[in-house]
């Protein structure tokens, strides 16, 4: 029974496209209720505004983090008793996380035209297979509709849609860009319920065969809206980096588990100990030169759902989060 349910985080019958599409059309519905924007674009795709010129909110953000995980994950704001000052959070799980996290969710297809750069996250991905991650996972998706969802606070240019449509292979009417700004409500809540995926992608960057994931879940604690880029940047990061706990089930043998386990959060990181701004500060703005390992949850716990033991690693940090969203 436990093999089973050990090779379900890699089932490949899963469409992250079909399955996050009634997502979509429930976002777009409660349009008004979630004070979020859906207009027409010229191209023909659909473009939600979630933090641009309309303020959006909490649970527009919510129900993103859903869809950005191809309808493979559950996402819920709730109360967080951990740190004195910031009560507010949001939980993520899944019983499918190397697809919902790795195949959809995670933020690897670059898009830039000119002076327009962002990175797109979502099951438009799975379509595109623009990364070489989705050769390594052996996924590859169909779909007649697609979402992508960016980070950004412009609509993407002309070059930039067109290059979704060919890559993606669907009519642009079919297509839905959501545009969630870093200073706005819902974009705090998209980004930092990305708590689960940064530990996912974390264990593949550390090499431990992600076909011996079984489940996961996450709990971060939500920033206060930063007014600028930078420091809502940095905001979201911290937030996972020194708020964030994550737990894993996998399979294996215990040495395997417990080295991950142990280099699974951000302290394990050469470039821990100071607030995300700090550190970019320190690279001269420059994201590629900070170490790719800081990017994980602060505290982890990993179980071995062969052997039964539990690993666990890692810190919350209240002083640096106190630093970091004040």
């Amino acid at each position: 029974m436990q093999h089973t349910v050990a090779t379900r985080s890699l089932n490949k019958n899963q469409s992250v496209n079909q399955l996050s599409q009634p997502l979509v059309d429930q976002l777009v519905a409660q349009a008004d209720a979630l004070q979020i924007g859906v207009s027409t674009h010229e191209s023909g795709c659909k473009i939600v505004d979630a933090g641009i010129r309309y303020p959006g909110c909490a649970e527009a953000g919510r129900m993103i983090a859903e869809i950005c995980m191809g309808g493979l994950g559950k996402v819920s704001l709730q109360a967080d008793d951990r740190f004195s000052d910031w009560h507010d959070a949001i939980a993520v799980s899944s019983e499918y996380p190397v697809l919902a996290c790795l195949a959809s969710q995670y933020a690897g297809w670059e898009l830039s035209h000119e002076k327009f750069f962002s990175l797109g996250s979502g099951p438009a991905r799975a379509l595109a297979q623009r990364e070489d991650l989705f050769k390594e996972l052996a996924y590859i998706d169909e779909a007649q509709s697609t979402c992508l969802v960016l980070e950004t606070d412009k609509v993407p240019p002309m070059p930039v849609i067109e290059k979704v449509v060919r890559d993606t292979k669907v009519a642009p009417e079919k297509l839905t860009i959501i545009l969630t700004p870093t200073n706005s409500i819902a974009g705090v809540v998209q980004i930092v319920g990305r708590v689960l995926e940064v530990a996912l992608h974390k264990a593949h960057t550390l090499h431990f065969p992600l076909e011996n994931v079984v489940s996961g879940a996450g709990l971060a604690v939500l920033p206060p809206v930063a007014s600028d880029f930078v420091t809502g940047m940095g905001r979201t990061n911290d937030a996972i980096l020194f708020g964030g706990f994550v737990s894993l089930k996998v399979k294996g043998d215990d040495a395997a588990v417990a080295e991950l386990a142990k280099n699974l959060p951000s302290s394990a990181s050469k470039d821990y100990g100071k607030t995300f701004a700090e550190v970019f500060k320190f690279y001269n703005m420059d994201f590629y030169k900070i170490d790719p390992l800081l990017f994980s949850p602060a505290k982890v716990s990993v179980t071995n759902v062969d052997t039964g033991a539990v690993f666990e690693a890692g810190q919350l940090n209240a002083d640096l989060i106190n630093l970091s969203f004040r």
